[in-house]
């Protein structure tokens, strides 16, 4: 009986702390040269950012920084990250065609949380540049290549979320 009773237990207290930890951020803060980090837990992505001068900067390692960017902390800012899709180990966007409008796309940056919602999504032929349109809000702009048609990328522009 008292083997039974540890067993049920051990099970609880598992579900327990696998329930409290799904949701929790990962920090990143003690990992060299990141300057922050996105989280996007509708399709479990939680993955640090570097300096864009940084040489870890770079879509064949991780979440590339696009030069043309402004970090969170600045008043209309636009912060553009691009990653691969597809099967390797470095298709760190694989699944960002599953997400859909007023989705939540978390970015920590000088440890401070910005959350921002998805409010346009769409392709448009691969060609260096992304047609956009900057609002008058803080945005976050992200995109790879399209899972559908070939040098065609996909784009997911997100708006801070109101607080």
């Amino acid at each position: 009986m008292y083997t039974i009773i540890k067993k049920v237990l051990i099970l609880i207290v598992t579900i327990i702390l696998l329930l409290n930890t799904s949701d929790q951020i990962k920090d990143y803060s003690n990992e060299t040269n990141n300057i922050g980090t996105i989280i996007i837990k509708k399709i479990n992505l939680n993955r640090p950012f570097y300096p864009i001068d940084s040489e870890e900067n770079t879509i064949d390692k991780n979440i590339m920084v696009l030069k043309e960017s402004t970090m969170p902390n600045i008043d209309n800012s636009l912060l553009l990250l691009a990653a691969h899709s597809g099967t390797r180990d470095i298709a760190f966007f694989e699944e960002l065609d599953n997400l859909s409008i007023n989705d939540e796309v978390i970015i920590i940056y000088q440890n401070k949380k910005y959350i921002y919602i998805v409010k346009d999504i769409w392709e448009e032929k691969k060609n260096g540049y992304i047609n956009l349109n900057k609002e008058n809000k803080k945005q976050l702009v992200l995109t790879t290549c399209s899972p559908n048609k070939d040098n065609t990328q996909l784009i997911i522009n997100c708006i801070l979320k109101e607080s």
